[in-house]
């Protein structure tokens, strides 16, 4: 059956189509298997709860008539300001108007979270665009530039709030530099989510085509209930699709993690347990609770843009098991580097079992894709990464170093996980393409234009004078039932036929080389040399696997040998300008001279400038699952979720790769090198 929906229709109807509801909600009460939800072009101020569940054979969707015509936003205009003095306007809320929910007397705040400045799950907006918010009526009449913003200049237009607990009124402030609010779009979030079911187990719905923004959400860390302007809320089988997700306060699309009382930002309210203790609980009380495939998980998320959210664009720990995040276009997000902490990026997922994230353009976010703890048959193919990094303008001082652990941004992290994580057919050009703190990830067909860094670092707990190694879980082989928990030797990784690009450093960078050149520092080890030299260290096989010939059997006390180094794999590369392959890769091709790598938007879309395909040659085999072997602790091979093997026999553009031979990076031509990528 077809439910219509129409906030310009004079009344509210029965649904039907001459007889439209005038909210999302009405149709989302009773809405059935098998129905479609026809949402005419309007602004719908409402947060969509939806009540009743899809099934795998009749989903219920929720479609815009029009591309973005139909915007479900969690916020509401304010007319009534006045002019207190200078640029700095004044207005005042009914507390009523906020329900049970006020976001300007609610903290941002959760494990993980960098709570040293104040910030509220409230919003103001000038023409779509978010304030800063700031401490003090003093501060938004003397605003300073806030020097960690990738656009210091935006942050001028300020705001703060404070009660008027006589009147029962929320009193906001807001600098618009200038701009009269009358002759603006003046908004300030109200509602703390804009389409999330509050039941769990609403599953099998699809979201379609919708601009979506606006929410007064919270900090989403693993270890509490993961909130988001639009998702699953702990169910399965939803599709997100060409829907336009902006300007949520913390996060855009959350797959994640379901309300665990007993361990509720427990790390951030008791201060007793470390928070990866608490992690580690909450995955093994998740699955005493149905953490499984047949119910959580296998969602969809594609063609849609994800852009200018605080946190993150998405979120997901345990929820987003099996899933596929593909042509999307992601940017923009945590930018504004006002919310600090880990839990940020364009993707942020724990425990990404068996999800595919491939096709996507991800750039000009603090950091692309952040993949935490259990990335086990992850598979990250076929994205253009570039821009994710400090801000081009970025001055090294003291106020800009503080705190930026969270904020110096790569393409890809991942961290504290076993794997099997299979990283190919990539472009990488931002500045670092890949924070590794983690073992068993392979590298395959990659153009690789960023340095690695944290090599062999960051899977420690940071404490001073105790040791504090961090142990994850990892799975049985695409499952969620747990086999064990270990700590990180460090290696187990492989790389096979990609290009590695050394690019100008920006003077932004040298400052920072240089000054962090001689301050240890166990999270970064701000490497901004590009190449797999960074492994020179570590064990190839036969030299790791030889200090166990004649141990097996034999009962001794001297057990370093199962503590080092795993042993790393590589061959096939290729390094241009000044890029260094490692002392153990025999077969390295290494190019001199300088080499053009950039990309450049145009209107009919994204395109790459190099010239470096023109000096490849067709010597490197064809890469397989069979090639690279099993990622050493949970014994998975690098395969297809459905556990089939992968030959890397398709480039970026899905060409084939023909013959016995081919040549290194993600095209198997160069005449590709110049195609349209997006």
């Amino acid at each position: 059956m077809k439910l219509y929906v129409d906030v310009n229709a004079p009344m509210s109807g029965d649904g039907s189509e001459k007889r439209p509801f005038t909210t999302i909600q009405a149709a989302a009460d009773v809405a059935q298997p098998g129905d479609v939800v026809l949402v005419a072009p309007g602004v719908y101020r409402e947060n969509v709860n939806p009540k009743h569940a899809g099934t795998a054979d009749a989903r219920i969707e929720y479609r815009s008539v029009e591309p973005f015509g139909a915007v479900i936003t969690g916020a509401e205009p304010v007319t009534d300001w006045e002019l207190a003095s200078g640029d700095v306007w004044v207005t005042r809320i009914e507390n009523s108007l906020f329900g049970d929910y006020n976001p300007y007397t609610t903290r941002v705040a959760g494990d993980w979270f960098d709570g040293r400045t104040v910030h509220h799950t409230g919003e103001v907006y000038l023409n779509d665009q978010a304030l800063y918010e700031v401490n003090s009526l003093a501060e938004v009449k003397a605003p300073k530039p806030y020097l960690r913003s990738f656009e210091p200049e935006k942050t001028l237009l300020t705001w703060y709030a404070e009660q008027d607990a006589a009147a029962d009124q929320t009193v906001i402030y807001a600098n618009f530099q200038g701009v009269d609010p009358p002759t603006a779009q003046v908004e300030i979030n109200v509602r703390k989510e804009c389409f999330f079911p509050q039941q769990e187990g609403i599953g099998y719905l699809t979201v379609s085509g919708f601009a979506i923004n606006k929410a007064a959400t919270q900090w989403a860390p693993p270890t509490a209930f993961q909130d988001g302007m639009i998702g699953p809320h702990w169910s399965k089988g939803w599709i997100i699709e060409d829907c336009d997700i902006a300007n949520s306060k913390c996060v855009g699309i959350s797959l994640g993690k379901y309300l665990q009382p007993n361990n509720d930002n427990k790390w951030l309210k008791t201060k007793l347990k470390d928070g990866t203790q608490t992690e580690r609980e909450a995955v093994l009380q998740a699955s005493y609770e149905g953490w499984d495939k047949d119910h959580i998980g296998s969602h969809v998320i594609r063609r849609n843009h994800i852009h200018d959210n605080g946190q993150a664009g998405i979120v997901g720990h345990l929820g987003c098991i099996f899933s596929v995040i593909e042509d999307n276009e992601i940017d923009r997000n945590n930018i504004r580097q006002n919310l600090g902490g880990a839990e940020t990026g364009g993707i942020k997922l724990h425990a990404a079992i068996d999800v595919i994230i491939r096709r996507n353009q991800i750039h000009f976010n603090n950091r692309g894709i952040w993949l935490d703890c259990q990335a086990q048959g992850t598979r990250v193919s076929q994205n253009v990464f570039y821009d994710n990094t400090l801000p081009f303008d970025f001055e090294v001082n003291e106020d800009t170093l503080d705190g930026l652990l969270m904020g110096l941004g790569e393409d890809l992290w991942v961290e504290v996980s076993h794997g099997p994580t299979l990283v190919d057919n990539n472009l990488m050009l931002s500045d670092r393409s890949l924070r590794l703190a983690a073992q068993g990830v392979a590298l395959v067909h990659n153009l690789i234009a960023g340095s690695f860094c944290a090599v062999g670092r960051g899977t420690n707990n940071n404490s001073v004078n105790v040791p504090s190694d961090r142990y994850t879980p990892y799975h049985v082989p695409h499952g969620t039932q747990v086999v064990g928990f270990m700590s990180f030797l460090h290696g187990d990784d492989r790389f096979y036929n990609n290009i590695f690009v050394q690019k100008p450093l920006r003077d932004s960078i040298k400052a920072l080389e240089a000054r962090k050149a001689d301050e240890p520092d166990e999270w970064d080890d701000y490497n901004f040399k590009v190449g797999s030299q960074v492994f020179n260290d570590y064990p190839v096989y036969e030299e790791w696997i030889k200090q166990f010939e004649g141990y097996q059997n034999i009962y001794a006390p001297n057990n370093d040998r199962y503590y080092g180094h795993l042993p790393v794999y590589e061959g096939g590369n290729v390094y241009f300008g000044g890029a260094t392959p490692s002392v153990h890769e025999t077969d390295a091709q290494v190019v001199a001279g300088s080499v053009d790598v950039a990309v450049e938007q145009r209107a009919d879309g994204l395109y790459l400038k190099t010239d470096l395909f023109e000096q490849l040659q067709a010597h490197q085999g064809i890469i397989t699952t069979a090639t690279l072997g099993e990622a050493f602790e949970p014994e998975q091979r690098y395969e297809n979720p459905d556990g089939t093997p992968i030959t890397f026999d398709q480039d970026y553009f899905g060409h084939a790769r023909v013959g016995v031979k081919t040549v290194a990076g993600p095209f198997a031509r160069a005449s590709e090198a110049g195609q349209k990528l997006i």
